[in-house]
């Protein structure tokens, strides 16, 4: 293992507590963690859709103010509910208020209700045009955060006349990362335009993933290694894993979902989730974020660092 694995906490926005996710995040921040994420929904997506959910750009604005260390993002963000101007608007004052800690987390959006719900008219055909969507606004995202001035592009779904990005993010090269593993579209788009990207599942699925990722990058002449791995999975810390493993169904039930014999989760012991996790790391998924559900398991945040230290060694 090498010094550069990192780990990270996606805090679940499906609360109305304000103040719970804000301690998780000051917690996050006061042990070390490396990085804090959001989702980008407007209705619950687990659980029934009524429940209670805060917006994920705003979120991430606030969190801005109150931690120092780590970077923040989306995981990820719904190309279909702005236009790539405002987005990339959003992740540069993000970039600016976190002080240059701004990753744009963005992917094609699939959650069909919510876009019904508060009529959005980019829902389009199909996932297929979705994804197409996608490819289009990434690359217009990347040209805009990299200070050109766009003078003129006539689109298939996107037209901008003399648009510019001012002022530039505090980063020079501000990191966009894409969540999703379609291999036909969305892989392509990674392998195009991604500094970073998101998978999740086992091991094996991981591995064909990354496979198919690796396939995409030789067909532009791209190295597959400049885009950093990141895997998000259930992961709870106790000492004893049938403890860690009831504690884990507890918040899934508060949550609205279940903790099925076949998930892929990781309980137990700091040492116990390393060992588990070590092969993956080992694939190249350096970047371990951990979903938290509220009530944010205070636990599992302090010890974090723990399984971070046993995987660099």
């Amino acid at each position: 293992m090498s010094a550069d694995v990192r780990v990270g906490a996606l805090l679940w926005p499906q609360t109305d507590s304000w103040p719970a996710l804000r301690d998780a995040a000051e917690r996050a921040d006061r042990v070390g963690l490396d990085s804090l994420w959001t989702w980008d929904h407007l209705n619950a997506i687990v659980g029934p859709w009524e429940g209670p959910i805060l917006e994920g750009w705003t979120t991430l604005s606030a969190l801005a103010t109150i931690t120092v260390r780590p970077t923040l993002g989306l995981m990820v963000g719904a190309n279909t509910f702005r236009n790539p101007g405002l987005t990339a608007k959003l992740a540069t004052t993000l970039d600016h208020v976190s002080e240059g800690r701004a990753i744009l987390g963005i992917g094609g959006a699939w959650f069909e209700r919510e876009h019904d719900a508060f009529g959005f008219e980019t829902w389009g055909s199909g996932f297929g045009e979705r994804l197409d969507r996608l490819d289009e606004a990434v690359m217009l995202l990347r040209r805009l955060l990299d200070g050109e001035r766009i003078a003129e592009h006539r689109g298939r779904f996107y037209a901008m006349h003399d648009a510019l990005c001012e002022p530039r993010p505090v980063q020079p090269h501000l990191p966009i990362l894409i969540g999703g593993s379609g291999p036909q579209k969305t892989l392509r788009t990674t392998a195009r335009y991604a500094d970073a990207w998101n998978a999740g599942g086992s091991l094996e699925a991981l591995r064909r993933k990354d496979a198919t990722l690796r396939d995409r990058c030789a067909e532009i002449g791209r190295n597959p290694d400049e885009i950093e791995r990141t895997m998000s999975d259930w992961l709870l810390i106790r000492d004893d894993a049938a403890e860690a493993r009831r504690v884990l169904g507890e918040l899934a039930a508060a949550n609205g979902d279940s903790l099925a014999d076949d998930d892929t989760v990781y309980v137990g012991s700091p040492q116990k989730i390393a060992d588990e996790l070590r092969p993956i790391v080992g694939l190249g998924f350096r970047h371990i974020i951990v979903d938290a559900m509220a009530p944010y398991d205070a636990e599992t945040i302090e010890r974090l660092p723990e399984v971070r230290e046993l995987l660099r060694q």
